[in-house]
């Protein structure tokens, strides 16, 4: 299998096969991410020689893999179907036509990117967004900014304010609160320091008491240490 760099997936994608189709990002200018940094460029096409041959050493080689059969394939990759972020707008539309097509679906959903001040907004947004459409899984991760990353430089200048720990779980339940699709919530990522997961709506109710013990009880210097502890996603 041909891979470059670092391959990141999601925790739940652990028994996909994962194919690499783009290395790094089209994109590449968010502030935030150290996620490609080990790449000597910054976005490559995978040539189809290579994913061709992926495949042929799968067929071969992974037909049966820890027990069962590989049903699902994970595109690796920032940006596998380089999307300009101009079509970003257009997310409702194609989605919709995922749905009728009968192709499943997951988002991911990036606490505390709205910065200090603006993350329930961004969440009651998002929120709107997601009930026009059907994913299968909505996973959630907090934004851990380190030193070697532009927005951290951004926060020294005074050019954008982080959220606080608590202003991220405040974040997190307005979502949730805002949520009426039948879903698969997950915050399970390193990012997060307590992992919450539930079906919605059927588990609403237990996530947002567990989101609310956060906010009342755990100390906001604890969930900072474990912020700054973080080595990597």
């Amino acid at each position: 299998m041909y891979y470059t760099g670092t391959i990141w997936r999601p925790p739940y994608e652990a028994s996909s096969l994962l194919l690499e189709v783009t290395a790094g990002c089209t994109h590449h200018q968010c502030k935030f991410c150290t996620l490609y940094d080990d790449l000597p460029f910054k976005f490559r096409m995978t040539p189809m020689e290579d994913i061709e041959a992926d495949l042929k050493e799968a067929k071969g080689q992974f037909r049966i893999w820890i027990g069962h059969k590989i049903s699902r394939t994970f595109l690796t990759g920032a940006n596998p179907f380089v999307l300009k972020a101009s079509r970003l707008n257009d997310i409702v539309l194609q989605c919709q036509r995922l749905d009728r097509a009968g192709i499943s679906y997951n988002f991911f959903y990036l606490t505390g990117v709205s910065g200090a001040g603006k993350g329930e907004i961004g969440a009651r947004k998002t929120a709107e967004v997601c009930n026009q459409l059907h994913p299968q899984i909505i996973g959630a991760n907090m934004l851990t900014i380190y030193q070697s990353s532009e927005l951290y430089e951004e926060i020294q200048k005074g050019n954008w304010k982080e959220e606080q720990e608590i202003e991220k779980y405040r974040e997190l339940k307005t979502l949730v609160e805002h949520l009426n699709i039948p879903v698969w919530f997950a915050a399970g990522g390193a990012s997060n320091a307590i992992p919450i997961q539930g079906t919605l709506p059927r588990d609403t109710r237990k996530v947002i008491s567990v989101l609310e013990r956060i906010i009342s009880s755990v100390d906001e210097n604890e969930l900072r240490d474990y912020r700054k502890n973080l080595r990597h996603l």
